[in-house]
């Protein structure tokens, strides 16, 4: 009795080890900082519930566990160095290698045993998802969008003092039409009535002793009908606060601005071309053949989840990417863009001889004249706070007054290596020129030049 007794404790004690032992899989790892190091290191190759270029790895442990009795501790030779587990001959990491066609894992030999064990644990127990913000940056977005309603309210303006004035000067015209008519009509009677005579003389003399009135009249509402003409022929192609819908919805301000990307890694001829292109999608795919769903914290109002998740497989149909595969199937479907910014061709305008030239000279002179509106790279002098638009539009007027305006106040930098290099000798005139110590501003080295922008 007591023997069995004896062994029956040592059963429980061995059972409640192997449990804990277990059980430790899961619980010694912390699964929030787990999260971060999967976002940093693992979740450009993998998801937790879908396979991308390497497996889904929801529930890792427990699945090799069972399909391989395999524990943490091949995980750990896995992550740490895969290829040298592969060069030991083992049979199931080979297999993993060729069933993903020989694409070989990134080795992480500076993880720390924790630092796995706390991956494992992300895999194994993923915390709730925090709330999602809705509304973020909404005031700012509304504010950049008063200057195109300020616009939009001068056209309208101008519309109305155009119709105005011509509706007042064909008024004018009938009136005199009209009279003309019974002036016509009285003198081809062969006797005039003694009424008739009254109104023939009456407005006869009326007319002689308010003539100049009447051409003042005319010329004023011909002046203001002139300026409100001329008035809308300058904004002909203006085209400020013009938001066009694509046809796959972009937001900058989750790309630039929640997730900091810079604009020239996407418009990467924008520093050495003369155009700043639209990007290929190509060059979308390069982030998004990982990213297949959006997980970000900010949601512009009015749009979900499910909407972004949508915008994102239509660039997979555009592209012929298949998620599901990982490959691409040869179907595609081109994406017909809406340009937004388009000189006209009789301008010339080159990206490069700004942004590289004129980086710091343009970003200053902005922040001079927009002290509340300060800007930290180029793009945003003219392009507007691109980084805060969920939609871009265009955020100035770009007229040939709007381009002399700057390079009337925009400072030469003098000490800018481009102008150094190229330009000199132009740059020691101009000192002798001014005084070593003056203001040169980029008329003074041909900026109001009218062959310097057009052919």
């Amino acid at each position: 009795m007591i023997s069995w007794r004896k062994h029956y404790k040592r059963g429980l004690i061995a059972i409640g080890l192997l449990l804990s032992t277990s059980a430790s899989i899961y619980a010694q790892g912390d699964a929030k900082n787990g999260e971060k190091l999967f976002k940093a290191d693992c979740a450009a190759c993998h998801a937790l519930d879908k396979q991308l270029v390497g497996p889904a790895l929801g529930g890792v442990v427990d699945r090799l566990k069972t399909e391989q009795n395999l524990d943490t501790d091949w995980l750990h030779k896995w992550i740490k160095d895969n290829k040298s587990l592969r060069a030991s001959g083992d049979k199931y990491a080979n297999e993993v290698f060729e069933k993903f066609n020989q694409t070989e894992m990134l080795a992480f030999p500076n993880l720390t045993d924790q630092e796995i064990d706390d991956i494992l644990e992300y895999t194994t127990n993923p915390p709730a998802p925090e709330p999602v913000a809705t509304a973020a940056g909404e005031g700012t977005v509304a504010a950049n969008s008063v200057t195109a309603l300020e616009a939009q309210k001068m056209q309208s303006m101008n519309s109305k003092i155009i119709l105005l004035s011509l509706l007042s000067i064909g008024g004018l015209l009938v009136w005199l039409l009209l009279k003309l008519k019974q002036l016509v009509k009285l003198q081809q009677a062969d006797e005039l009535t003694g009424l008739n005579a009254s109104k023939a003389v009456s407005f006869a003399d009326m007319y002689r002793k308010y003539h100049y009135v009447g051409k003042g009249i005319l010329v004023v509402l011909g002046v203001f009908a002139a300026y409100g003409l001329w008035n809308m022929l300058m904004w002909v192609g203006v085209y400020k606060g013009y938001k066009p819908e694509q046809p796959i919805y972009f937001s900058h301000k989750i790309h630039a601005g929640e997730n900091k990307i810079d604009c020239q890694l996407c418009h990467s001829s924008a520093k050495y071309g003369k155009v700043s292109e639209i990007p290929s999608m190509n060059v979308c795919m390069n982030c998004h053949k990982t990213i297949s769903e959006y997980n970000g914290a900010y949601m512009e109002p009015g749009k979900d989840k499910a909407f972004y998740d949508g915008e994102i497989q239509k660039i997979y149909a555009a592209t012929g990417w298949d998620p599901s595969s990982q490959q691409y199937t040869g179907k595609t479907q081109p994406v017909e863009w809406t340009r937004i910014h388009n000189m006209p061709d009789f301008v010339y305008f080159n990206h490069a001889q700004h942004v590289v030239a004129g980086e710091q000279a343009i970003i200053s002179s902005h922040n001079a004249k927009n002290p509340t509106a300060k800007v930290d790279v180029v793009c945003k002098a003219c392009h507007g706070q691109v980084d805060t638009m969920n939609v871009v539009h265009m955020a100035n007027d770009f007229t040939m007054g709007w381009c002399i305006e700057c390079h009337r106040t925009t400072e030469i930098d003098m000490n800018n290596g481009y102008n150094k290099e190229y330009f000199k000798n132009l740059h020691d005139k101009l000192k002798k020129q001014y005084g070593s110590g003056a203001k040169i501003t980029v008329d003074a080295i041909g900026g109001l030049e009218c062959g310097k922008c057009h052919y």
